[in-house]
């Protein structure tokens, strides 16, 4: 009824009164109606006019989206239509809070950095009902407030003594928000549950669990429904799938991985190989509309910390009943590919399977045997010369992939190894050896097959997008590409190998480094979607996620619609109900993949500035990984990255050239700029921030050079000041404090969501 009061009034144009509008429905109808304009109201999705009309904020010039908070207090508005970004001051935010949906009033005032400006006028939808944070008793006066971790949300929480809940000073805890700031009134909150100290072992993870609100534990339900599921497979089932039972067929995975949900085959053919993609067939035990299908939504994906998994199902499905453990018969959807000398496929075909892994084997154990390890070698003689011919199949994909323009960015990730206590105890680079890209093309071309083969039956599925970049992303990086002798020279028609070309050419020179970060920077975000819109990324015209359904939401969905085609009832009216759904669960599954994704990187930042702890005083070596207003960043070779502060940097002072990618030294013209390579000394840690600051080691970083020919002078460089007193000013203004604030990072980048 909502959406048919919102249409009524789309349809007029104009605002109506409550009278008028209700005369657009049928008589039995009108009270259902009032109750509609009466919930959409609260929820600010209508408005009540001066005049008493109701009206739709986009009728009265009100813009929808949502707000990005930031530490000082001001805000950026990211309207939902996916239109230029605005600014919001500090005194415009009105009470509105990091990740609330807002109507705004764009104003005629643009910011310094040439953006658009505007105002919050209704906040329609709350983002935090909770706070998770660092309660401080205040001085002398009971009660205290707590400081929350999500430095965006740049307000404390103030408690009233009655609702510490026991917290002592410095503890963790989470806040239920009691009253939301309007302007008059603070935010005030009460404390509901007390983490633990806030040096206590695992109570750093803990904290990032409650701040994004991530599901730590299942239902009852769902709970018994996965302990029901988890025994052997009945012969009926097994008389209804194609045996696979003595196909050799293996895993390879991580040494610690419990979830095994691929599987891999290959035999020779006359022509060519057969491919066997195995996959784990969730759908086949869970069903949609119940617990078990319920709890795995809400997640949308498992999330991965130093220190604990939370996976998308109980551990009687994700670790028991669907994961591939050797030996052990299981149900499968296999996705049979023939692969010709070309490396092209030439033909597939799909089928409900069982199988029985031959070997659980390691990516570590599979490098060690295209090595030539002799002990491995022997244990696992019966399938080496399978594991030598698919290294030679991975090879082909690889280069089919490659010459249709594939990007591969090949960024490193951090290996964080603990103590039984949780404390770090190293950081690595987690390898990446042929076993791991071998399965990584596997998993790619299956996930192709299976999305052009749906796609060109014209059925519905969950695909994986990946768009072309924005323009104006392009232009600001063919700006910045062309002061290194890189310009793009057709930028209205650019193609992935337009980007994988430029790789190419940087590549083994000291500009390959910072080209790959600017280029994946200039790159959209890849997402779910019910339309096929092609993968940018992967020069690919039809992708989507099969191959991970005990981890991942849509790859369950994808499973679901595949199974149904292959038995023929995809019928016109559930192909008719994935119409009017599809759109919603690839919305949130996209949004609970960025919670996810958010939660692995802020775990990584705490478990890194903890290690960091330990190497005060010690010199690094490192690259330039970003730059911001107060400095740059610093990444050093283990991933470990902190901030040289432009008030630390003796003998100048040092002005930000974003378009540049760069810092200038305001007086020598000395320049630090994204990719140089730096030595640092380990200065300080800010583990309430997850923050790490280094200070350069003079001595080893001499002159850096000056902007070179073709490059700009950076806008709002001030020239010498007149006098002593004159103190030059960051373009952000102040800079910010190292208890509360963290520093905004313009270069830094993250790894390509689909490797």
């Amino acid at each position: 009824m909502e959406n048919r009061v919102i249409e009524a009034l789309r349809r007029e144009g104009k605002p109506l009164a409550p009278e008028t509008l209700l005369e657009e429905f049928e008589a039995e109808e009108r009270d259902a109606a009032a109750m509609a304009v009466e919930r959409l109201l609260s929820e600010s999705r209508l408005i009540l006019t001066r005049k008493r009309k109701l009206a739709l904020p986009e009728q009265t010039g009100l813009i929808y989206g949502r707000m990005q908070g930031n530490a000082r207090g001001y805000g950026f508005f990211i309207p939902e239509d996916g239109s230029p970004d605005m600014f919001v001051p500090a005194d415009a935010m009105h009470g509105a809070m990091h990740g609330d949906k807002v109507w705004v009033r764009p104003t005629e005032t643009v910011s310094r950095n040439g953006s658009a400006e505007a105002e919050v006028m209704l906040i329609a939808v709350r983002a935090q009902s909770a706070v998770v944070g660092t309660f401080e008793q205040s001085h002398g006066a009971p009660g205290g407030y707590v400081i929350p971790d999500d430095t965006r949300l740049y307000m404390d929480v103030l408690v009233y003594e009655a609702a510490t809940g026991g917290a002592k000073h410095g503890d963790k805890v989470v806040t239920k928000i009691t009253q939301y700031p309007d302007g008059r009134r603070p935010l005030m909150g009460e404390i509901t549950e007390v983490l633990g100290g806030k040096d206590e072992a695992g109570t750093d993870i803990l904290s990032v669990i409650r701040r994004l609100d991530l599901p730590e534990t299942f239902t009852k339900a769902s709970i018994r429904q996965a302990r029901s599921l988890n025994k052997p497979v009945d012969a009926d089932t097994v008389a209804r799938r194609e045996d696979l039972r003595n196909l050799p067929i293996i895993t390879i995975d991580g040494a610690d991985a419990k979830d095994l949900d691929d599987a891999v085959s290959l035999i020779k053919l006359k022509d060519g190989w057969l491919l066997g993609v195995h996959i784990a067939d969730v759908s086949h035990y869970v069903q949609p509309g119940t617990a078990l299908d319920a709890d795995a939504y809400k997640r949308g994906t498992s999330v991965y910390f130093p220190d604990r998994v939370l996976p998308m199902f109980p551990p009687d499905v994700s670790n028991g009943v669907c994961s591939l453990n050797e030996g052990t018969e299981k149900l499968t959807i296999s996705c049979f590919m023939e692969i010709g000398k070309n490396g092209k496929v030439t033909a597939h075909r799909f089928s409900e399977t069982v199988i029985k892994t031959a070997h659980r084997m390691t990516y570590g154990d599979v490098n060690a045997i295209f090595d030539g390890n002799t002990a491995l070698c022997q244990k696992y003689a019966d399938v080496v010369p399978m594991l030598e011919e698919m290294r030679i199949v991975m090879e082909l994909l690889n280069a089919q992939r490659v010459k249709r323009g594939s990007i591969d960015f090949d960024l490193d990730e951090a290996a964080i190894t603990l103590n039984p206590a949780g404390k770090p105890t190293d950081i690595s680079i987690a390898s990446r050896g042929v076993s791991n890209r071998m399965i990584e093309e596997f998993m790619l071309i299956a996930n192709e097959t299976v999305a052009q083969h749906v796609f060109e039956l014209g059925m519905p599925l969950v695909y994986r997008v990946h768009e072309t970049p924005d323009k104006t992303k392009l232009a600001d990086l063919n700006t910045f590409l062309n002061t290194l002798g890189y310009g793009i020279k057709n930028i209205g028609n650019v193609k992935p190998q337009t980007f994988q070309k430029i790789l190419q050419k940087a590549k083994g020179t000291k500009e390959e480094n910072v080209i790959s970060r600017v280029v994946l920077r200039s790159m959209r975000k890849a997402r779910y979607a019910p339309e096929c819109l092609g993968h940018f990324g992967l020069a690919a015209p039809c992708y989507c996620h099969f191959t991970s359904p005990i981890r991942r939401y849509p790859d369950l969905m994808v499973h679901r619609m595949l199974r149904e085609l292959l038995r023929g009832e995809m019928t016109k009216e559930r192909i008719a109900r994935y119409e009017e759904t599809l759109e919603e669960i690839a919305r949130h599954c996209s949004e609970r993949e960025i919670a996810a994704m958010e939660a692995e990187r802020a775990a990584d930042d705490l478990k890194k500035c903890e290690y960091m702890q330990s190497r005060i005083g010690t010199v690094e070596t490192g690259i330039i990984s970003g730059v911001a207003q107060y400095g740059f960043f610093v990444q050093l070779g283990n991933t470990v990255e902190g901030m040289v502060r432009v008030t630390s940097i003796a003998g100048d002072f040092y002005v930000c050239d974003a378009k540049n990618y760069r810092m200038v030294g305001r007086n020598s013209k000395r320049v630090f700029r994204l990719g140089d390579l730096v030595c640092v000394r380990v200065a300080g840690v800010d583990l309430e921030n997850s923050n790490v600051d280094f200070e350069l080691v003079p001595s080893a970083n001499g002159g850096a050079p000056k902007p070179k020919n073709g490059e700009e002078k950076p806008k709002g460089m001030p020239g010498k000041p007149k006098t002593a007193e004159e103190k030059p000013k960051p373009a952000e203004g102040k800079q910010p404090s190292k208890r509360r604030r963290r520093a905004k990072n313009t270069g830094k980048v993250a790894k390509d969501p689909e490797k």
